[in-house]
């Protein structure tokens, strides 16, 4: 089955925005060979760009922007919302590739895509109707929620996106990702990895939090990104990781938390705001907030 047929007709406009974001990603696909430099700019975070960055939201915001039903447009690449069709019920958020700082050695990078029915991208992650990945690697392949499980597609030959895997469910083998420095760590997240190798888990990780967290949607685990020394709210973004892979883990029956909560239920502030993610098995979320509650109390 394809793409296009397994979307169900009766979502209209929201159909046809992730089948647009589904052709725009075979567009930066093809892209990767030409935009291989790093370019002389930054974006908010103080982060130096490289070329795929600026080309590939170059790709998304002119294939998404003049959409009627699109009323925002929400890049990592960029400071400041872009507010489209006065009449659009969507907001998109995304970051246009994650991972972009591995494409000189070749291992996988993706983009990931939040959709809200609301022109406020200011919300949230739990009031989405949808979010999406598409991942760049020996395979390009897409997975999809629109909060009816999560399903995976590879692209064919012939440029369809073709069914992979159906209502994807997050595994149970042990694998753990850790983010941040070890010398870093707080406590409690000390002590979280520490009964996760007690308890035989294994490290695998490639630095591409898309990549990651797809390795543990289908193997299980976790993968953190911790708040640290000096960096209480973490690296990675609200708006545009967290809450999109958030959300897809959700439907998948697994869990995202900063250590205190389910990260779906905090409302953004600002374009730029991070937030420390714990994100795979809901059995690994629970170890983890019962580590920080710990340390609470003492």
């Amino acid at each position: 089955m394809f793409l296009n047929e397994h979307l169900p007709d009766d979502t209209g406009d929201l159909k046809e925005l992730i089948l647009t974001i589904s052709r725009l990603g075979k567009s930066i696909k093809d892209g990767f060979l030409l935009n291989q430099g790093v370019a002389d700019t930054q974006n908010m975070y103080g982060e130096t760009q490289v070329e795929m960055d600026k080309w590939a939201d170059k790709v998304l915001v002119d294939g998404l922007r003049n959409l009627p039903f699109v009323a925002s447009l929400s890049s990592e690449e960029r400071d400041d919302v872009i507010y489209c069709s006065k009449d659009g019920r969507y907001s998109v958020t995304f970051d246009p590739l994650d991972g972009s700082s591995l494409m000189g050695i070749n291992l996988t990078v993706g983009t990931i895509v939040g959709i809200f029915e609301n022109p406020d991208p200011f919300r949230p992650g739990s009031e989405m109707v949808g979010a999406m990945y598409i991942l760049y690697g020996p395979l390009t392949t897409l997975t999809y929620t629109i909060g009816k499980g999560i399903h995976e597609f590879v692209l064919d030959k012939d440029g369809n996106y073709l069914l992979q895997h159906e209502n994807l469910i997050v595994g149970e083998s042990k694998i753990y990702a850790p983010g941040a420095l070890r010398k870093e760590w707080l406590p409690f997240h000390t002590r979280f990895i520490e009964r996760m190798e007690k308890e035989g888990y294994k490290l695998r990780f490639c630095g591409s939090f898309v990549a990651d967290v797809h390795q543990i949607i289908h193997k299980g685990g976790v993968f953190t990104y911790p708040a640290s020394i000096g960096k209480d709210q973490g690296k990675l973004r609200l708006l545009f990781e967290a809450n999109p892979m958030g959300f897809i883990i959700h439907h998948a029956g697994g869990s995202i938390s900063n250590g205190d909560m389910d990260i779906l239920k905090i409302i953004p502030e600002k374009l730029d705001q991070r937030v420390p993610i714990y994100i795979g098995g809901k059995k690994e979320i629970s170890i983890v907030e019962e580590e920080k509650k710990k340390e609470a109390s003492l």
